[in-house]
C-alpha cells in the first residue's frame, strides 16, 4: 500500500518527532493533541529543531518552511478521516490506548488504512483487537528521539496480515530508518534485553559492586557503550523504566524483569533522571554530579 497522508495522535516526548521525521519525509501529516496549549508545545518543538537543523547547514530554510507546512495541527480526530496510517503515541496506558483506538476505529474511514501503535512495552494485540480492523493493526516502535535514533521496531501480532506488516516496514524505510522485524513479545527487541541490563546495574550497586560513576565509567571503557546504564537510566526517565519493567514482570514473571527497590523508592521521590533534574545523577549544575540515592 502507497502511504501518502499520516495521522500522529499524540504530540508529547515521541509524538512530535515521528511527525517531524514523517513531514521530512515527504508525508502529508496531521498531528492531534487534546487542548491548545499541548499542540502549541509540540510544534514549537518541531519548529526548534528544524530551525536547529538550518542553523548547522543541515538544511535549507526553504526545506524546513515546506516540512512545517506538511503539518497540519488539529485538536479533531476527525480531522484523521482520510488518513492511510495512523500512529498513536500517547502515554504508555494500555486503557488509554484502547479508548482511543475505538474512537479512531469509527472515524478512519478507508477499510485497508494501517493502524500503528508506538508502545515500547505492551502487547500489540491488546490494542489491535479492540479496533474492528486487527488485520490491519502494527506497531512502529520509534526511539526517543525519534528525529534522530535511527531504529524503528517493525512488529506484527498475530492477526496482522502481510499487506500492512509490510506497510510498516516499508513506511519505516522511506523514513530512512534502519528497520527491524519483531515478534509482538512484550519488550519486543531492544527493551527485551536493555531493560534487564538497566535493573541489574542498580542491583549491582545494591549489592556494592561499585558506585555510580564506577559502574557507568567501566561499562563505557569496557564495553564500548556510548553511554554508562545509569546515565542512560536517567536519560530514559526512572519512571519510564519502572513502568516498561513492571509490564514486563507482570507478562514474564522472571527476576530479571522485576524493578529493584532502589529504583522503586526514587521514582517514588519524584527523582526522574534528567527530566526531573535529578535521577542518579544531579543535572543542577553546569555538569551532572553522581548522587548515592542512600540504601
Amino acid at each position: 500500500m502507497d502511504i501518502e497522508r499520516v495521522g500522529v495522535a499524540g504530540g508529547g516526548l515521541m509524538g512530535h518527532g515521528i511527525a517531524q521525521v514523517a513531514a521530512q519525509a515527504g508525508y502529508q501529516v496531521v498531528l492531534r493533541e487534546v487542548d491548545q496549549k499541548r499542540l502549541d508545545a509540540a510544534l514549537g518543538k518541531i519548529e526548534k529543531q528544524l530551525a536547529r537543523a538550518v542553523e548547522k547547514g543541515k538544511m535549507e530554510q526553504s526545506a524546513a518552511d515546506e516540512v512545517r507546512g506538511r503539518i497540519t495541527p488539529t485538536l479533531d480526530y476527525g480531522d484523521f478521516a482520510d488518513r492511510q496510517l495512523v500512529i498513536e503515541a500517547i502515554t504508555e496506558d494500555l486503557q488509554l490506548k484502547i479508548d482511543l483506538w475505538r474512537e479512531l476505529d469509527g472515524i478512519v474511514t478507508a477499510d485497508d488504512a494501517v493502524l500503528a501503535t508506538n508502545t515500547s512495552s505492551l502487547a500489540v494485540i491488546d490494542q489491535a483487537v479492540a479496533t474492528k480492523r486487527p488485520n490491519r493493526f502494527i506497531g512502529l516502535h520509534f526511539f526517543n528521539p525519534a528525529q534522530v535514533m535511527p531504529l524503528l521496531e517493525v512488529i506484527r501480532t498475530v492477526t496482522t496480515d502481510d499487506d500492512a506488516f509490510e506497510t510498516g516496514l516499508s513506511f519505516g524505510q522511506k523514513l530512512g530508518k534502519t528497520v527491524v522485524s519483531a515478534k509482538d513479545k512484550t519488550g519486543f527487541i531492544v527493551n527485551r534485553l536493555l531493560v534487564p541490563y538497566m535493573l541489574d546495574a542498580i542491583r549491582a550497586y545494591e549489592e556494592g559492586v561499585g558506585s555510580i560513576e564506577d559502574i557507568d565509567t567501566a561499562m563505557k571503557g569496557g564495553a564500548a557503550h556510548p553511554m554508562g546504564p545509569f546515565t542512560l537510566l536517567d536519560f530514559v526517565g526512572l519512571d519510564t523504566t519502572k513502568s516498561i519493567a513492571d509490564i514486563m514482570f507482570d507478562e514474564y514473571r522472571e527476576k530479571r524483569f522485576a524493578a529493584p527497590p532502589t529504583l522503586r523508592k526514587m521514582v517514588s521521590a519524584g527523582y526522574y533522571g534528567k527530566k526531573s533534574g535529578r535521577g542518579f545523577y544531579d543535572y543542577s549544575g553546569e555538569q551532572p554530579v553522581a548522587v548515592e540515592p542512600g540504601l
